[in-house]
């Protein structure tokens, strides 16, 4: 495969540097974004995931104060807020502290769009949850992507957020249930849907035949590839805290959470989930970028 760019639409850190946490320091943000550089990642999204509001104080201000240096410019291409209006569920919730998942709020998203200068580009959440598509239709109509994840939603769920202006899914597979109805399902009604979907094809997060399922529905016009790379990415195999929670980076790379029968993020970087994907898919590299560029910098209207 030859090597090529990427637009990663979801990165909470790398290298020790978390973008959910009151340590994070502009110094950090900068040197995550040359790693990424380093990496064949030309441009991202830096991922908050739900937090106490404290944190979004501390580093929503610094990730934009970051977008205006020279190591970020053009290269972080905004924040991608996952939660913390999402689904407090077991499954669902996935590796997010349930004390801080918040109802949604369109005042509370106007306090934090405020302190990230205008830089909220992208946001996760859970369409069942009450006042969801109210906060959805706002979203779209301030140019602000939705993308459902963390979700126990159905089929009428999903079909409402897509008529509010829903259009994207988060890491599909992942931020769900670990048992569901055999027939309905939020996964068969993201599939039936028409969502885009990202894909973290870390070779940890989903079985091949399930990427291979997806890429049958969507096609590669519909998939983008994240690596939903965790602070923990780029160190050491051992024990580690991050999200709250602790976490294993294991020496094959895996990101297990501790006290939760889940992940908790990837140790790839994008160029790494690509190379995975070409290898279960069998696709050519036409394609490949396709899911690992093109589709994202259409989506963030690049």
């Amino acid at each position: 495969m030859d090597s090529f760019k990427n637009i990663d639409l979801q990165v909470n850190g790398w290298g020790g540097v978390d973008f959910s946490s009151c340590s994070l320091t502009l110094k950090g943000v900068c040197d995550v974004t040359t790693a990424l550089a380093d990496r064949e990642t030309v441009g991202y999204l830096a991922t908050t995931i739900t937090a106490d509001h404290k944190v979004y104080e501390h580093v929503l201000p610094i990730l934009a104060e970051a977008m205006e240096t020279s190591e970020c410019r053009d290269r972080l291409l905004g924040i991608h807020l996952e939660g913390p209006f999402i689904s407090s569920e077991d499954g669902a919730v996935g590796a997010h502290p349930k004390a801080h998942v918040r109802a949604p709020s369109i005042e509370y998203f106007k306090r934090l769009q405020d302190l990230a200068g205008g830089h909220i580009r992208m946001m996760t959440l859970a369409p069942e949850q009450p006042g969801a598509l109210d906060l959805v239709e706002y979203l779209v109509e301030n140019k602000v992507v939705v993308s459902i994840g963390h979700t126990a939603a159905d089929s009428g769920h999903i079909r409402d957020a897509c008529k509010a202006g829903a259009t994207l899914a988060t890491h599909l597979g992942n931020g769900i249930s670990n048992q569901l109805n055999r027939t309905e399902n939020t996964l068969w009604a993201i599939l039936a849907s028409p969502l885009s979907v990202m894909l973290i094809t870390d070779g940890f997060h989903l079985p091949p035949n399930f990427t291979r399922t997806v890429y049958a529905a969507k096609g590669a016009g519909r998939i983008i590839l994240t690596s939903d790379a965790a602070p923990v990415a780029g160190l050491e195999p051992g024990e580690y805290e991050i999200f709250g929670t602790r976490v294993r980076l294991t020496e094959e790379g895996c990101v297990r959470n501790l006290n939760a029968p889940t992940l908790a993020g990837s140790a790839a970087d994008l160029a790494h989930c690509a190379k995975v994907c070409k290898e279960v898919l069998g696709i050519d590299d036409s394609e490949l970028e396709e899911m690992c560029f093109g589709n994202a910098a259409a989506l963030l209207e690049i």
